[in-house]
């Protein structure tokens, strides 16, 4: 019994130093090679300044009027009447506060695609660590549309300013300039799927908020 077990692990060996040197065979034949460190670290933060959008900046160019962008509120309706970033519309991708809608992918997308293409179209959700601009993110970019994400989300926007606002800008700057409430929604305007606040728009138009093209910090 027991020389048979033996004679089981040493065939489970075999078979997984086979397939290890079938593996490096392809890759060998292949001519692809492991990425080195370095390679992953690069790839790693060209990603993430093709994707990120800085806060700071963000909100520097909204201060100054600069307009190529769309900021997009994926939070649910219900939220977004409550307050959002100025000039933000919104295409939820919540059918409440509590309940995602990722499953309703042709009103989302048709949505995102009434949108002016030739502007960074830029998300965000309820906080930096929320998904849902990833995974709206992915399923936009599976039907050629291609979005940024907001380095925060809409809780550290409207509550935790200071944290990512310079230390002398804290006195300098209120929260309260670059967010709309509902006591400031007077009416609103819906385009397939996608919500804006009359107030929150430049001659009704869909691109409400302004930034400049290079949004990093």
């Amino acid at each position: 019994m027991l020389h048979s077990k033996i004679k089981i692990q040493v065939a489970k060996v075999c078979i997984l130093m086979s397939f290890a040197v079938m593996s490096a065979m392809l890759i060998a034949c292949s001519g692809v090679s492991a990425p080195s460190k370095k390679e992953l670290i690069k790839n790693f933060y060209l990603t993430e300044a093709a994707v990120l959008v800085s806060p700071h900046h963000l909100r520097k160019a909204m201060m100054k009027g600069k307009s190529d962008f769309t900021l997009v509120d994926l939070r649910s309706a219900e939220e977004y009447r409550k307050a959002h970033i100025k000039g933000a519309l919104n295409i939820p991708a919540y059918s409440s506060p509590d309940k995602s809608a990722y499953d309703q992918v042709e009103r989302i997308v048709g949505a995102f695609r009434e949108l002016p293409q030739d502007k960074d179209i830029i998300v965000y959700c309820y906080s930096e660590p929320c998904m849902t601009g990833r995974k709206i993110g992915k399923v936009l970019a599976e039907h050629g549309i291609y979005v940024r994400h907001l380095g925060v989300g809409w809780n550290e926007w409207r509550y935790h300013w200071t944290t990512w606002n310079h230390e002398h800008e804290w006195s300098q700057t209120k929260v309260e300039d670059y967010v709309t409430t509902d006591r400031q929604l007077n009416s609103s305007v819906q385009v397939n799927g996608a919500h804006s606040s009359a107030n929150d728009n430049r001659k009704g138009s869909l691109d409400a908020c302004v930034a400049e093209s290079e949004l990093g910090c």
